[in-house]
């Protein structure tokens, strides 16, 4: 059973920053482009971010680059999103994906097979 649990969401204020976790089971994670989403209320979800299998390459959307960064440790088949200089517009729910495959540019969610059950992160102005 594939498992993805994000962790280390929370309330920040505007200029601060917090650091997502998200720990995958059940699947070969080196195998598995990560990404990760996030899903303000009353908007869809979309694309923030994205990892390759090796960590290799990162792909970010234009909302968030020189903002956040994403990294992976797959000895502790982890991904992290750090997240600094957060703004209230950062407020969502934040979600972590797996894709399998070596394709990291892929930015739609049904592009990804696995998903996490979501962090709340609230940005205070």
């Amino acid at each position: 059973q594939v498992q993805l649990v994000e962790s280390g969401g929370g309330l920040v204020q505007a200029g601060g920053s917090l650091r997502l976790s998200c720990a995958a089971s059940g699947i070969i994670f080196s195998s598995y482009a990560m990404g990760w989403f996030r899903q303000a209320p009353g908007k869809e979800r979309e694309f923030v971010g994205s990892i390759s299998w090796s960590g290799a390459g990162t792909y970010y959307a234009d909302s968030v680059k020189g903002r956040f960064t994403i990294s992976r440790d797959n000895a502790k088949v982890t991904v992290f999103l750090q997240m600094n200089s957060l703004k209230p517009e950062d407020t969502a729910v934040y979600y972590c994906a797996a894709r399998g495959g070596r394709n990291h540019y892929a930015v739609r969610s049904s592009d990804y097979a696995y998903w996490g059950q979501g962090t709340q992160v609230t940005v205070s102005s």
